[in-house]
C-alpha cells in the first residue's frame, strides 16, 4: 500500500471562526485595543502645537464664525495673527481640514469667553470669542478632542487591516490565523496600533491632521482596490474623494500619487493603462489641492530656509554669524536622523516630543553612526529595486517606508526642525508590514510554536506598555517638558521651553513653597539653551523674567537687554524691561530702603513707560519719603490723571498736598476719596 504523501498543516489553535466572522472579529479586536491604549489620553490637557491651531487661534476660538478664515489663510495665521509672519516656518502650512473641526468642537463645547466684567469677549471683526483652555482646567471641549483622536486611531487600525486583507486576499475570506494574508494583515496591523512611536500623534490633539492624512490615503487606496475587483467606478471616486480630504488635513499625503500605482503592481493583475485609469482621479485632485495651496499660500518654490537655527537646523556659528552647512555636514545630519528614526521603529525608548538644533550634533560622514545609515538605506534601497519585477512584499513595505518618509527627510526641501517621532506614523505602516512578513516567512510555512506565540504576545505586551506609559508624559506641557528634556538635553528649544513652563508654574499659589526651586531650575535650563543658541532671544527673556521673581533685578535687567541687543523692537522685551525698572525701584525703596537706587529705577521705567499708574504712583511715594511734598504731589496729580475716581489715587493727593501745607485742598482729595470708599483709610493702615 502507498504511503500517503505528508503536507503541510494549515490548522492553529487560533481559528477563532471562519468567514466573515472572522474578520470581524478582528476588527473589533484590532479596533479596542487602539482604543484601550490611550484611554489615559482623555482627562489630558492641551499640550505643545494645541496651541498654534487650537486655544490660541483668533479663527478656531470663534467656532464655526471662524471657519471661512481657517480656508482663507495659512493654517498658521491665526496664531501669529500678523500676516507675514506665517511666513516664518519654511513653505507654509495649508491645513484647514482639522483646524476646521476644532472650530466645531469649540462651538459645541467650550465657554464663551467673558471679560472682567462678566461680558462675553468680542474680536474685531464683531465675533464672539471662545475659551477653548479655560485658564488651563480640564473641560469637555479638550476631552472630546482626546477621544475623537483615540477613536479615530482604532478605526485607522480597522481601515489597516482591511486594505491590508484586500491587498493580499482580494475577494477570498480568511478561515485562520496562520493563512499567510491574515496572518500578515494581523500582525502588520498590531505592530503598528502598539507601536509608542505614535503615541506623539495620538496623545497630542494637534496630531490629529497626521491621523486624518494616512486615514483618508489607506481608505482612498482601499475603495480603489474594492472598485478595481468588483469592477465598480463609483467605489475609485469615493476614495479619491477620501484622499483629497487626507489632503486638507496634511500635505504629506500626496505621496500616495505614487503608493497607490505601486499597489496595484505589486499585488493585482492589472494592466499598466488600467493601472493610471485608476490613479487619474487621485492625481486630479492633487493638481486641484496644489493649485488651492498656491494660490493661498503663493507660488514661491525657492525654498530659501529662513535664517534661524529654531527654524532651520543646517546653521553652524562662525564668528558672530550662522553659516549653512557644508553639503557634506547638511548630508551627514540627514541620515544621521535617518538612521535614528530606524532606531526608533526597533527600539521605541526612549521618546522625545522635540529634536530641534542641537538634538542633532554637527556631524561628517566619517562618524560611524552616519556612515550606517547610509548602507542600510543604501540596501533597503538596493534590495527593493531587485526584487520589484518579482512583486515581492517586502520590496513593497520598503518603497512605501522610503516614499512616504522622503518628503519630511529634508532632502526635497527644507522642514524647520531635524525630524519628529510623527513624521514616522506614516511611513511605519511600511515597517510593520515588512516585519509581518518577515515573520510569517519565519513560522507562516508551518504550525506555529506556542514558544513564537507567547513571543508574540510579550512583544505585543511590552509595545502597549511602553505606549501606555509614554502617554503619561503628555499629560500637559510641563510634565512633558520636563519629562522630554531629560532624553533630548541639547535641543535649545526643548531647554527654552522647560524653562518657560517652570516659571508659569512657579508663579501658580499651590506652588508658592517651591517656587524659587523652581525659578532657579528654569534658570539653569535657559542658560543650556542660549549655550546651544546664542542667538536666541526668547531664552533672554524668560531669564529676564526669573530673575525678575527671584528678586535679582540687576541680572533681570541684563537679560533682557540682551535679548533686545539680538532684535531692537522685541517688544516683550522692552515691556519686561520696563516692569522690572519698576519692581526694582518698588524692592528698594519699600524692603531695602535704598530712596537713590529705588529713585533711580523707577525713572527708567517711568521713561519707557510714562503712562503706567504704579510707576507714576511708586514716583509718588518715594519723592514723599524722601522729603519732596510738591514732587510728590505733581506725581500723584498724574497718576489721578491716569486713574480719574480712583480712591486710591485721590487719597495720595490729599496727602501729598496735605504735607505742602495745603491741608484744606488734601481734605477735598480725602473727602473725595471716602465717598468712593469710605473705608480706605483703615485699609492703608492694614498694608
Amino acid at each position: 500500500m502507498a504511503k500517503r504523501k505528508k503536507t503541510l498543516s494549515n490548522k492553529t489553535n487560533l481559528n477563532f471562526s471562519s468567514g466573515g466572522n472572522f474578520v470581524k472579529r478582528w476588527s473589533w479586536i484590532i479596533f479596542a485595543l487602539g482604543v484601550v491604549l490611550y484611554l489615559n489620553t482623555l482627562r489630558h490637557n492641551y499640550a505643545v502645537d494645541d496651541a498654534i491651531v487650537i486655544y490660541d487661534n483668533e479663527f478656531t476660538t470663534k467656532g464655526l464664525a471662524g471657519i471661512p478664515s481657517l480656508l482663507k489663510y495659512d493654517t498658521f495665521r491665526g496664531f501669529f495673527k500678523v500676516e507675514g509672519k506665517e511666513s516664518l516656518v519654511s513653505g507654509g502650512r495649508y491645513r484647514p481640514l482639522t483646524p476646521m473641526m476644532y472650530a466645531v468642537e469649540v462651538e459645541l463645547f467650550a465657554q464663551k469667553k467673558k471679560d472682567e466684567k462678566g461680558q462675553v469677549v468680542i474680536d474685531k471683526d464683531g465675533d464672539e470669542v471662545f475659551d477653548p483652555n479655560e485658564d488651563g482646567k480640564l473641560n469637555a471641549v479638550k476631552f472630546v478632542g482626546h477621544l475623537i483622536n483615540v477613536l479615530l486611531y482604532g478605526l485607522t487600525g480597522v481601515v489597516l487591516f482591511w486594505l491590508l486583507l484586500q491587498m493580499l486576499s482580494p475577494g477570498k475570506t480568511p478561515t485562520a490565523w496562520n493563512n499567510y494574508a491574515a496572518f500578515v494583515a494581523i500582525a502588520t496591523t498590531l505592530i503598528f496600533v502598539v507601536h509608542p512611536v505614535h503615541t506623539e500623534v495620538v496623545a497630542n490633539i494637534k496630531g490629529r491632521d497626521e491621523m486624518l492624512s494616512l486615514l483618508g490615503c489607506l481608505a482612498g487606496l482601499y475603495f480603489s482596490l474594492k472598485s478595481f475587483y468588483e469592477k465598480k467606478p463609483i467605489l475609485n471616486l469615493i476614495g479619491a474623494s477620501l484622499f483629497l480630504l487626507a489632503l486638507f488635513s496634511k500635505e504629506n499625503a500626496i505621496t500616495f500619487v505614487a503608493v497607490i500605482p505601486l499597489t496595484f503592481y505589486f499585488f493585482t493583475k492589472a494592466k499598466f493603462k488600467d493601472i493610471f485609469i485608476k490613479t487619474l482621479p487621485f492625481l486630479t485632485l492633487a493638481i486641484i489641492f496644489v493649485f488651492i495651496r498656491g494660490n493661498i499660500l503663493g507660488w514661491d518654490l525657492s525654498g530659501e530656509p529662513p535664517r534661524e537655527l529654531m527654524n532651520n537646523p543646517f546653521l553652524k556659528l562662525v564668528g558672530n554669524q550662522y553659516v549653512n552647512f557644508t553639503s557634506g555636514e547638511k548630508f551627514a545630519a540627514i541620515f544621521y536622523s535617518l538612521g535614528y528614526y530606524i532606531k526608533l521603529l526597533i527600539v521605541p525608548h526612549p521618546l522625545s516630543h522635540d529634536y530641534y538644533p542641537r538634538a542633532v550634533e554637527l556631524m561628517a560622514f566619517t562618524d560611524w553612526r552616519v556612515v550606517l545609515s547610509a548602507f542600510a538605506y543604501m540596501a533597503l534601497g538596493v534590495y527593493a529595486l531587485i526584487r520589484m519585477p518579482k512583486k515581492d512584499p517586502v520590496s513593497y513595505g520598503i518603497l512605501f517606508y522610503l516614499g512616504t518618509l522622503f518628503l519630511v527627510s529634508n532632502i526635497p526641501f527644507p522642514i524647520g526642525t531635524n525630524m519628529s517621532e510623527r513624521f514616522l506614523y506614516m511611513p511605519s505602516v511600511g515597517y510593520s508590514l515588512v516585519i509581518a512578513i518577515l515573520q510569517f516567512r519565519l513560522f507562516g510555512k508551518r504550525k506555529i510554536p506556542n514558544k513564537t506565540m507567547i513571543s508574540g504576545l510579550v512583544f505585543i505586551g511590552i509595545f502597549s506598555f511602553l505606549t501606555i506609559i509614554r502617554n503619561t508624559a503628555w499629560k500637559d506641557n510641563y510634565t512633558l517638558f520636563l519629562t522630554d528634556v531629560k532624553t533630548v538635553p541639547n535641543s535649545a528649544k526643548l531647554r527654552n521651553a522647560a524653562g518657560g513652563e517652570l516659571i508659569a508654574q512657579s508663579v501658580l499659589p499651590e506652588n508658592s513653597t517651591n517656587k524659587n526651586n523652581m525659578l532657579n531650575e528654569a534658570v539653569g535650563h535657559l542658560q543650556e539653551a542660549i549655550k546651544i543658541h546664542p542667538g536666541y532671544k526668547n531664552p533672554f527673556l524668560l531669564l529676564g523674567n526669573a530673575y525678575n521673581y527671584l528678586q535679582n533685578f540687576e541680572a533681570s535687567i541684563q537679560a533682557y537687554e540682551q535679548a533686545l541687543k539680538l532684535d531692537s523692537n522685541y517688544e516683550e522685551a522692552k515691556n519686561n524691561l520696563g516692569i522690572t525698572y519698576r519692581d526694582a525701584g518698588r524692592y528698594y525703596g519699600e524692603q531695602k530702603g535704598d530712596l537713590n537706587k529705588s529713585l533711580q529705577y523707577l525713572l527708567k521705567a517711568h521713561e519707557m513707560r510714562p503712562d503706567e499708574y504704579e510707576t507714576v504712583r511708586l514716583l509718588g511715594v518715594v519723592h514723599g519719603v524722601g522729603g519732596q511734598p510738591q514732587k510728590a504731589v505733581e506725581y500723584f496729580a498724574k497718576a489721578l490723571e491716569l486713574v480719574p475716581d480712583d480712591a486710591d489715587a485721590l487719597y495720595n493727593l490729599g496727602s501729598a498736598y496735605h504735607n505742602t501745607g495745603q491741608p484744606e485742598l488734601g481734605e477735598q482729595y480725602i473727602q473725595q476719596a471716602l465717598k468712593i470708599n469710605p473705608n480706605i483709610a483703615q485699609e492703608r493702615r492694614q498694608r
